[in-house]
Formats: structure tokens, sequence, C-alpha cells
């Protein structure tokens, strides 16, 4: 199972207003490159943003992904003192090709500006994902969403 880390920086952009979860455009970047070993971890204070991690090469996607993903059916709720962010599932399928060889997946706020490209949290899937063509993985949110604030 995958564990997610928020990244360091995440709750004072909250605060300083730099996201808004549920207007912004949440996206995916993949990275085989553990955030430690990145020239400058995006997970640490003051390195939270989409610049410092190496993606993988985006290529062989069955829905034409050249860049990141989108996320869709992003909802954003508050109920009962509880924030809840989830979205819909998403499926990676490899076409006419591998697709580079991954293991963590970032979420971050492609409508974030300053800083830009603000990184939400990454998950870890705990061992490579290596997909030949015609093969699929999931990113499967937990049942109480992507992500939930109290």
């Amino acid at each position: 199972m995958a564990t997610f880390t928020v990244a360091a920086d995440f709750l004072e952009d909250i605060a300083e207003g730099v996201h808004n979860l549920g207007t912004g455009t949440l996206t995916l970047a993949l990275s085989i490159t553990a955030p430690a070993s990145e020239a400058s971890d995006p997970t640490s204070t003051g390195n939270g943003v989409v610049g410092n991690i190496t993606q993988i090469a985006y290529t062989n996607y069955t829905d034409g992904l050249t860049v990141d993903r989108v996320l869709e059916g992003v909802t954003s709720a508050e109920t009962g003192d509880v924030y809840k962010l989830d979205a819909t599932d998403v499926v990676i399928t490899a076409s006419g090709g591998a697709i580079a060889d991954f293991r963590y997946v970032y979420l971050y706020n492609d409508s974030a500006t300053s800083p830009a490209d603000a990184i939400i949290g990454v998950w870890d899937h705990g061992s490579t994902i290596s997909l030949a063509t015609g093969e699929s993985a999931t990113i499967q949110w937990n049942a109480s969403g992507i992500l939930t604030i109290s």
C-alpha cells in the first residue's frame, strides 16, 4: 500500500492563500527518484514545488498525456469540522510502448502561482511500477478521500 507524505510547505501554503483546493487545477507528477535523493527534497521546508521533482518522460499513454496528469471529478467539502478533498481514481495505461518506470506520485496545485506549482504531498508506492504496452496501473484514493484536514 502506498504511503502519503504531506509536503512540509503545504500547511503554510494553505494559511498564506497559496492553495484553493476546491477550484485549483490539481495535478499528478510521476517520478522514479526518491524525494530525499532529489537535489532539493521537494517535501522539505522551502522546496515544495514541482521544479524540484525529476519527472519521468510522459510518453505512450492512451489519453495522450504529454505533461503530468490533471485530476478529474475533484470534490472539496467541509462537514462536521472535517475538510475532505477527493477525486476520481486515475488509471494510467501504456499504449504504443512502455511507460517510464515510476514509484512516487506527487500531488500538486498547478494553479498556484506564488510559489508556482506548489506540492501538496507525495505517495510512495513502495516499489517500482513498470507498465508495458497494454498494461495499466490505478491510482486509487483512500476510502476517506485524498486527504482530510480537521
